[in-house]
């Protein structure tokens, strides 16, 4: 502690006479200043969000993948069932085209008896290639 000065003091007349006492660091050095800004710490590191980010996308296109898989495995047996009833619904369409076939010939025959040199049956166009006819659609037929 440094000395003060007191009036009336025997033994100093001046303040020159007053011992010189320097203020220095107390034994040991002053603790240290905390000067650094030190955010405590809110969640996880940056390395870690990633790794968990790339592991949940990862899981997600493991199963986006057996999703595809499944997917196509069920078309593929779609399309084989209906490679097999082929021949079935095939074989209807040629019954029903036959009846009706039958069912236009004896409409024909009844509108055209009275038409000298009109053959049934026979084709009007010369194209020479044979075509089912086109399904009836929209205000002239069925479907």
């Amino acid at each position: 502690m440094t000395e003060t000065l007191r009036r009336g003091y025997p033994g100093m007349k001046s303040i020159k006479d007053m011992p010189v006492l320097q203020d220095g660091p107390p034994p040991g050095g002053f603790p240290s200043v905390r000067y650094a800004r030190r955010i405590p710490s809110t969640g996880p590191a940056g390395f870690t969000l990633f790794a968990v980010t790339a592991s949940i996308m990862a899981y997600g296109f493991i199963k986006v993948g057996q999703t595809n898989h499944e997917k196509r495995a069920a078309k593929a047996e779609k399309k084989a069932a209906r490679f097999a009833i082929m021949p079935i619904l095939q074989a209807e369409e040629d019954r029903r085209y036959v009846r009706a076939q039958e069912e236009f010939s004896r409409k024909e025959k009844e509108l055209m008896k009275n038409v000298p040199g009109y053959v049934i049956g026979e084709n009007l166009y010369s194209g020479g290639r044979w075509m089912p006819p086109a399904p009836r659609v929209g205000a002239w037929g069925g479907a």
